[in-house]
């Protein structure tokens, strides 16, 4: 299906946001029901596609319990357990299905599947596509998805909010051209990433300024732990870049070590990411600088080459060669563990609204995501919204409230509003992150 300019008055399924939660969901759902993607930027501009490490799977079913303590321990064990049951125990399937979309997947010399580990891994279980494994996921799916006549892909389109009428979702409000038009729903799915828009310095891309959130906090939608934000310990260091360049965390799974400013390793680098940040800042206090060095040089040249070609030449267009010198790297907001309230197949507080990816909180990550579960929770809980939205929509009426859109003409003062309404929230829950990290 081709992108399109032109939108419909009505769709059986909204989903808002095509990274790899909005797409597999689309792909989860029974192709004989219409469904609406949007994007606000282009469609590809997602914080799937920028995804660089990989995605954890269970390798074998002895891992089981260690990847599940892993994944707790991580979270600071405030992950909500069945959460983690049904994430892990899907990961196989998962991985299945992804190799049937068209996803590679790197491979030893003898055909086997090649794993990595990174940070709080007790062992080797994650699978990748070089440095890249978010773009070549996002990319497979996206074309399975353009493949389906019954999906509508439009990008550059707004969500400026959800319908919602005695707590029933009913549809959007969306601006494609800066006029503000409705569209009705029988189902609506958020997928609209995080927040990272919202920090200074953030690995996200600059548009993921949280909407979902502000609308839910307009609509009285149940949000969970919003203010459980996770700070990345290595983006390179660049001063005026308007969105960090993210390290990979498997960059330190493979031998990658941090060093102050004698030169010294100071942190285990395969520590938790809130701990190994946190060591981070401390020593950039002590150092009197705003970054720390990372150190890969001591690998092999190839090897460097072969698993990190992305972050080799994005490093040595600013100038440095990570095969021969140290690069400086500085904590940026990456992750939101929080998000919009949901059970495992992503319902809402609100009848017929969901939400999936990073935009929800079913309670998998705990406080604190581990490296490379991301894209993993992402497809797990986004099939099982496809399953149930597919199960469930035949008995749903399409309703068409009236909507007045006076509201919604000065779109920036709207977009303001909602940004406020965010970080307003997060300094009321903490505070002392507020302090320390928001727009810093």
């Amino acid at each position: 299906m081709k992108d399109k300019t032109l939108i419909a008055k009505s769709y059986d399924i909204i989903i808002v946001g095509t990274g790899v939660a909005g797409l597999f969901t689309a792909l989860s759902i029974s192709p004989k029901y219409s469904i609406l993607m949007i994007s606000k930027d282009k469609i590809k501009n997602s914080d799937s596609y920028l995804a660089q490490g990989g995605i954890c799977t269970l390798k074998e079913p002895s891992d089981f319990d260690s990847f599940f303590e892993d994944t707790l321990k991580a979270g600071r064990y405030e992950n909500k357990e069945d959460t983690v049951r049904v994430m892990i125990e899907n990961s196989p399937m998962i991985m299945e299905r992804l190799i049937e979309y068209g996803v590679e997947f790197d491979k030893s010399e003898d055909g086997s599947f090649e794993y990595t580990r990174e940070g709080a891994h007790s062992t080797y279980r994650i699978l990748h596509h070089k440095d890249v494994t978010g773009k070549e996921i996002t990319n497979k799916l996206l074309n399975n998805v353009r493949e389906r006549d019954n999906i509508t892909l439009c990008e550059f389109t707004k969500m400026m909010d959800v319908i919602i009428e005695n707590n029933i979702c009913n549809g959007v409000v969306l601006s494609q051209d800066g006029t503000p038009k409705v569209v009705y729903a029988r189902e609506v799915v958020l997928a609209t990433g995080g927040i990272g828009g919202l920090f200074t310095h953030s690995t996200n891309f600059r548009h993921l300024t949280g909407d979902s959130f502000a609308l839910a906090l307009r609509h009285n939608v149940e949000l969970e732990n919003i203010n459980y934000i996770q700070i990345h310990p290595t983006s390179l260091y660049e001063k005026d870049a308007k969105r960090k360049f993210l390290i990979s965390e498997s960059v330190r799974g493979e031998g990658g070590i941090l060093l102050n400013k004698d030169g010294e390793r100071f942190v285990n680098e395969l520590l938790p990411r809130d701990v190994v940040t946190e060591a981070i800042r401390k020593q950039m206090e002590i150092d009197g600088r705003p970054f720390v060095m990372l150190s890969i040089k001591h690998l092999p040249k190839e090897e460097i080459l072969r698993r990190f070609p992305n972050i080799y030449r994005h490093c040595m267009e600013v100038g440095y060669d990570l095969t021969i010198e140290d690069i400086p790297v500085t904590p940026a907001q990456h992750y939101l563990m929080g998000g919009i309230k949901v059970d495992t197949y992503g319902r809402t507080s609100v009848k017929n609204l969901f939400a999936v990816g990073e935009t929800a909180c079913n309670g998998v990550h705990g406080a604190n995501r581990l490296a490379s579960n991301s894209l993993l929770e992402s497809l797990v809980f986004a099939e099982r919204a496809g399953w149930i939205i597919t199960e469930e929509i035949d008995g749903e009426e399409l309703v068409c409230p009236a909507v007045n859109l006076d509201s919604y003409s000065d779109q920036t003062s709207w977009d303001e509003s909602n940004k406020n309404l965010i970080l307003d929230e997060i300094k009321r829950r903490d505070e002392d992150f507020y302090d320390k990290w928001c727009n810093k």
